[in-house]
């Protein structure tokens, strides 16, 4: 049973590894100029920067990409379920049941942000 764990410990020594060696190695061969106003300045092909660097995104763009992230990963604890389907169809309803009942909280859900106005990207205009 413990030999069943051996590969999950050989991946996360893995990326312990890698992830040491990357910060040690930008360290070791990173710069070591001083910093000054020029060298920190962006690079535009010899013309003087002007205006902020980057826009400022509204806040509707963050709520619409957390809702997305929400919902993506309720879907993808819904992929075991259909791979096993098979499997577990032999049961019948007791374990339909608790499918249907996640399928509705995320409809639920859905239904719940579209009323909200959540993923509503018109954005109405201030006087």
């Amino acid at each position: 049973m413990e030999s069943d764990y051996i590969p999950v410990l050989i991946q996360i020594l893995a990326a312990i590894f890698m992830g040491g060696a990357i910060v040690l190695a930008s360290h070791i061969f990173g710069q070591r100029a001083k910093a000054n106003k020029l060298k920190n300045s962006a690079y535009e092909c010899g013309i003087s920067p002007e205006g902020q660097p980057h826009p400022r995104f509204g806040a509707r763009y963050y709520l619409a990409a957390m809702l997305f992230v929400i919902f993506d990963i309720e879907i993808v604890f819904m992929i075991p379920l259909a791979m096993s389907y098979s499997d577990l169809a032999s049961d019948g309803l007791p374990m339909l049941l608790p499918v249907l009942f996640f399928i509705a909280v995320i409809a639920i859900g859905m239904l719940y942000e579209l009323k909200k106005g959540a993923l509503n990207w018109n954005i109405p205009k201030t006087n």
